[in-house]
């Protein structure tokens, strides 16, 4: 029984690491071109686009006139007995056609607006991919962030066993009291709930990375993690001034405020043209017929066919103040969009900045990071021989080992912090998003 329980584990062993090499890592490029195709705020941005297209056609037919057919069928019925027929039928067919001439440039001004508001979108859909983009590199260098930690972190948990054993050994040599070894067992399991802790942080962020890609709950997601050498943390960053007109440039935001204000100004002059008087032109034909009047049905269809045309002038003299309102209301709703081009230009100099800020200050932060690392870890070797020995306490040793684990965790983070401020800055000026 024993061995066939072995054989089983070690089936169901096997099964779960080929199910692991099988399943597939992904990269932040795989993410990114995945989340492009199946996010649904890009999704949704993508189908404002097509409905904006329908919006622009239409104002486009709105310049042909418009034919439209009419049929009537009337049953009349007269209950006095004074009249020759009680029951009366008649019906009307009709075609008629209309063409608005001239409207004070409504019409034109309206295809102009859905041309640019139709730039505008596919805009939107640019900055809903930037967006997603921006998401995804933060939410995969959390991740990444999260794998390493546990690494750490479990490297402090099997030092900190192997450190409890050498206590219990010297306890019964001596060395140490039962204070130490107390003291070494709760540093033990303190290691242990922050390696828990940084678990639970990896499934978080792994949970915030498969929101983003649209996945479902019951979908793994396995991360490739790349091999950031020093000339990817120290990436040589452009001035900031030349970064933040780069991104003026380039970034969708700003362009589709500076359209909104020509849609704006165009509102304005659409809004005027109700003050200028509108010509339309009309066209149709039409007959009828009746009954109860002793000629024949197709008689009546002849003899009351009819063909019109005819020109309508409409003048606006005074219009309740609706002309006026529209103009003014028309000026304010500009300078909304004016101010809102100079707050998304405001916002997009405190996002870079700040983005800048974090990418420098991080690689220096790094630089330092490594140092510190260095020189912590050679006084915690150290002391780790000397506690060996029982040259020194046990508050001594942990104290060096906390610090230690601090100095990781320190060029930890600002490792994936300068990573991911350069990716960020490289979305910003519109390049791609670089390999790791």
């Amino acid at each position: 029984m024993r061995r066939l329980k072995s054989i089983l584990f070690f089936l169901v062993a096997v099964v779960a690491v080929q199910a692991q090499e099988n399943m597939k890592s992904w990269t932040l490029h795989d993410c990114i071109d995945y989340a492009l195709e199946h996010n649904i705020q890009v999704k949704r941005s993508k189908v404002s686009q097509l409905s904006g297209q329908e919006d622009l056609q239409l104002s486009k037919a709105q310049l042909f006139p418009s034919l439209s057919a009419g049929v009537s069928q009337n049953f009349v019925n007269y209950p006095s007995g004074n009249v020759e027929t009680n029951n009366s039928y008649t019906g009307n067919y009709n075609v008629s056609a209309n063409l608005n001439i001239f409207d004070g440039g409504r019409r034109l001004n309206a295809i102009k607006q859905n041309e640019i508001q139709q730039d505008v979108n596919e805009l939107s859909v640019q900055q809903s991919e930037n967006d997603i983009r921006i998401s995804l590199v933060q939410a995969y260098m959390q991740v990444l962030y999260a794998i390493e930690s546990i690494r750490i972190n479990e490297n402090t948990v099997e030092v900190s066993r192997v450190q409890r054993d050498r206590g219990e050994e010297l306890l019964k040599a001596g060395s140490i009291s039962r204070v130490d070894l107390a003291q070494l067992e709760s540093q033990y399991s303190s290691d242990k709930y922050r390696l828990v802790a940084a678990q639970t942080n990896l499934d978080n962020y792994k949970m915030q990375l498969k929101q983003l890609l649209e996945l479902d709950i019951t979908e793994e997601i396995m991360i490739h993690v790349p091999e950031l050498g020093v000339e990817a943390i120290m990436k040589p960053l452009s001035d900031k001034e030349t970064i933040y007109q780069t991104s003026l440039a380039v970034m969708p935001e700003i362009r589709s405020g500076e359209l909104g204000v020509e849609i704006a100004d165009l509102d304005i002059k659409r809004a005027r043209a109700g003050y200028l008087p509108s010509l339309s032109m009309s066209a149709g034909i039409g007959t009828g017929h009746a009954s109860g009047t002793g000629t024949r049905f197709d008689d009546q269809v002849w003899n009351r066919f009819n063909e019109s045309v005819g020109l309508t002038l409409s003048i606006p003299i005074y219009s309740n103040r609706e002309n006026k309102t529209a103009v003014n209301k028309a000026k304010l709703a500009s300078i909304t969009s004016e101010l809102e081009l100079i707050n998304s230009q405001k916002q997009l100099l405190r996002t870079v900045e700040g983005v800048y800020l974090d990418a420098t200050s991080s690689q220096n932060q790094y630089l330092a990071a490594v140092e510190q690392v260095k020189a912590v870890e050679e006084t915690y070797n150290l002391i780790e021989e000397q506690f060996s020995l029982g040259m020194i306490n046990t508050l001594e040793l942990l104290t060096a080992k906390n610090n230690f684990l601090t100095a990781q965790q320190e060029m930890l983070q600002s490792k994936y912090m300068s990573v991911m401020s350069i990716q960020l800055l490289n979305i910003y000026q519109d390049k791609p998003v670089e390999q790791m």
